[in-house]
C-alpha cells in the first residue's frame, strides 16, 4: 500500500475557501448590524487612544501654559485650552484611560459578583436564596447614583474606590438576571441528567449552568459600561470622583460647566461629546450582542 501524497498547492488552495467563508460571514454581520459595528469601532478607537495616549497626545495633559488661558480651538490647540492653559485634546485622550478603566472595571466587577451571587442563590435555594434576595431588594430600593455617591464618599476618591463604588449598584441587577437564568436551567433535562449521574454541585454550576448564563450577562455588562462612564462623570461633577490633576471627562466638565458654558463652550462641549460617544457606542454594541445571542433571531446570524 502506497502512502497518499498531498500536493502543497492543493492544501493551500483548500484553506482559501475557509478564510473566504469567514470573511463573508464577518461582512454579512457588518451589513446586517451596522449600528453594532459602529459601536464596536468607536470603542476600539477610544481604547486605542487610551493605550497609546503618551504617543498620540500633542501636549502634557497636566502642564498648563499661562499665556494660553481659554484659547479657542485653533491651529496650535485643536480643541482649545482650559482655565489653566491645558490642552483640551490631550486631556480628552488621557481622559479616555480613566473613563474606560472605570467603565470596564465597574461593569466586570459588578456583573461577576452579581452573577456569582445570583447563580448560587438560585442553585442552593432555601434560606440562602431568601437572605440573598432580601439584600438585593434593599440595594435596589435606592437610586444607583445615591449608592455610588455614598460609597465613594466613604471609601475615598481614588480610581479603585470609584470602581468599587460604582459596581455596587450593578450587583443586584446582575444577580437578578443570573438568578432567573439559573432557575430556568435547574429544570432542564441536561442539568437533571448531570445531577442524576452523580456530578458534583461545583461541576454542574461551572460546566452546565454558568456557560448558559454568559449571554445575558455579556449584554448587561456591555450596557452598564456606558452607564458607568456617565456615573463616573456625575461623581466627578459632584466632587466625589477622580480629583485633579488627573484627566477625566467628568472632571473636565466639573469646574466649568456652569460658569464657562457661554464664554468658553469648547471646555464643556468636547468632553460631553466624548461621554455621549462612549455611552452610545456601548449601548449599540450591547443591543447587537443581544440580537446575536437571542434564539429568536438566530436565523439572521447563521453559523
Amino acid at each position: 500500500m502506497t502512502a497518499a501524497v498531498i500536493d502543497p498547492a492543493t492544501a493551500v488552495t483548500a484553506g482559501a475557501p475557509v478564510r473566504k467563508t469567514r470573511r463573508a460571514r464577518l461582512w454579512r454581520m457588518v451589513r446586517r448590524q451596522p449600528l453594532g459595528t459602529f459601536g464596536a469601532v468607536v470603542l476600539a478607537i477610544l481604547a486605542f487612544a487610551a493605550v497609546f495616549a503618551p504617543w498620540i497626545a500633542p501636549f502634557d495633559p497636566t502642564a498648563g501654559d499661562p499665556a494660553a488661558l481659554y484659547q479657542p480651538p485653533g491651529p496650535v490647540y485643536w480643541l482649545g485650552t482650559d482655565g489653566f492653559g491645558r490642552d483640551i485634546l490631550s486631556r480628552l485622550i488621557y481622559g479616555a484611560r480613566i473613563s474606560l478603566a472605570v467603565g470596564v472595571g465597574t461593569s466586570l466587577l459588578g456583573v461577576v459578583v452579581g452573577a456569582a451571587l445570583g447563580i448560587l442563590s438560585a442553585y442552593l435555594g432555601g434560606w440562602v436564596d431568601s437572605l440573598t434576595q432580601r439584600v438585593m431588594d434593599a440595594l435596589l430600593a435606592f437610586p444607583m447614583l445615591l449608592i455610588a455617591l455614598t460609597m465613594a464618599t466613604v471609601l475615598g476618591s481614588s480610581l479603585h474606590n470609584v470602581i468599587i463604588a460604582l459596581s455596587i449598584p450593578i450587583i443586584p441587577r446582575a444577580a437578578r438576571i443570573a438568578r432567573a437564568s439559573t432557575l430556568v436551567l435547574n429544570a432542564t433535562t441536561f442539568v437533571e441528567a448531570a445531577r442524576a449521574s452523580g456530578c458534583s454541585d461545583t461541576r454542574i454550576v461551572l460546566r452546565h449552568i454558568l456557560p448558559n448564563t454568559v449571554a445575558p450577562l455579556l449584554v448587561i455588562a456591555t450596557a452598564y459600561l456606558g452607564l458607568a462612564v456617565v456615573q463616573e462623570a456625575a461623581l466627578d461633577y459632584l466632587g466625589a470622583g477622580i480629583q485633579e490633576p488627573a484627566s477625566s471627562w467628568g472632571l473636565m466638565m466639573s469646574g466649568s460647566a456652569t460658569t464657562l458654558a457661554l464664554t468658553a463652550p469648547w471646555i464643556v462641549i468636547f468632553p460631553g461629546i466624548a461621554i455621549c460617544l462612549a455611552v452610545l457606542a456601548s449601548n449599540l454594541l450591547g443591543d447587537t450582542i443581544r440580537d446575536v445571542f437571542d434564539p429568536k433571531l438566530q436565523r439572521d446570524f447563521p453559523g
